[in-house]
């Protein structure tokens, strides 16, 4: 099993966080972890929380990132990464005060195996953010620390306001961190295809699984729970690929991409290697994959991309190479394992 991403999930009192958390914990045959901090203001849908695993881990007193260590969040990781569990993704919740700045750093640095970092999510509420966060003329440090920003709550302003009040803080995002993606919600309907992958279903096909009967993709009284869908594009080669050319485009990825994942294979003078390719943001993270194999994948996730400019970016990194690669290149796709 690869290693599980861990996704912070931050955002102001009232921004929408527990809406955007339980609308993903509802992916059908997804099994996702929670750590949830106790004195947070998220009141995470406990059915679908045991729906998923026994229970959530737990962290008390007080705000996550005021821990004065980072020695409980990694224990409830660790909890969390049991391959007992096979789960997807581990979101952390944090409360209305958590710095994302503090909370990248945590989640960026620890040393909990079989786990890597997912990104952070900052969630805004499109009415509100710019009288309660982002007031100075500098843009707020919260941006720089962002993966993904969730403009939520976009139902709550006149439809001909929301692209341009999208636009405005992506621009100001952007300000900040060039890097993050900017997506427009209602209710926190994302497509959790942004944030992991959906193990495959282990359920018999024609049969309604425990999941799917106790919880019903529909509210009471409420519409379903329709979300903007990912686009997605994926490229296959074989033979072995330059690794300088893979990396610089896990490095700088097609606009619009926030996530790169797949396997591609590298000589290494006699003997081809695979590895194991996931991307976030800026976060690039390599493994060592099966040995012996010729393949490789690259799949790009993201919003509004240009599918043609992906798709040739991605072929143009996995295109066979004739020649061996350079021991700098060798050593910079090294770097990458040891971290």
């Amino acid at each position: 099993m690869g290693s599980i991403p861990v996704i912070a999930v931050t955002g102001y009192l009232g921004a929408g966080k527990t809406s955007l958390l339980n609308h993903v914990l509802r992916t059908p045959h997804a099994r996702i972890g929670v750590v949830v901090n106790d004195f947070g203001d998220i009141n995470v849908d406990a059915g679908l929380v045991s729906g998923q695993v026994d229970e959530p881990a737990s962290i008390a007193g007080g705000c996550i990132c005021c821990l004065p260590d980072d020695g409980e969040l990694d224990a409830a990781l660790a909890r969390l990464a049991d391959p007992k569990l096979r789960l997807d993704a581990i979101i952390i919740e944090a409360s209305g005060l958590a710095d994302p700045v503090s909370l990248a750093r945590m989640v960026g640095f620890s040393g909990v195996e079989g786990v890597r970092d997912g990104g952070v999510i900052d969630v805004v509420d499109a009415a509100t953010h710019f009288e309660k966060v982002d007031d100075g003329v500098v843009p707020p440090a919260r941006y720089g620390a962002a993966t993904l920003v969730v403009v939520n709550k976009l139902d709550q302003l006149p439809e001909s306001d929301r692209e341009t009040t999208v636009r405005r803080i992506e621009q100001r995002v952007h300000q900040r961190n060039p890097r993050a993606q900017v997506v427009g919600a209602v209710g926190g309907r994302i497509d959790p295809a942004l944030l992991y992958d959906v193990a495959a279903a282990r359920d018999e096909y024609g049969q309604l699984s425990f999941r799917d009967a106790l919880f019903d993709l529909t509210e009471p009284d409420e519409t379903p729970h329709h979300h903007v869908h990912a686009d997605s594009v994926t490229v296959t080669s074989a033979g072995d690929v330059d690794p300088d050319a893979v990396l610089d485009m896990l490095e700088s990825p097609p606009a619009g991409v926030y996530r790169l994942k797949g396997t591609v294979a590298v000589r290494h003078r006699s003997r081809t290697r695979a590895y194991v390719v996931n991307v976030v943001g800026p976060s690039v993270h390599l493994r060592r994959g099966d040995t012996g194999t010729a393949a490789n994948t690259l799949v790009a996730i993201g919003m509004h991309l240009d599918m043609e400019d992906v798709r040739s970016r991605l072929s143009a990194a996995v295109a066979p190479s004739e020649r061996n690669p350079s021991p700098a290149a060798l050593r910079r796709l090294q770097r990458y394992l040891g971290r």
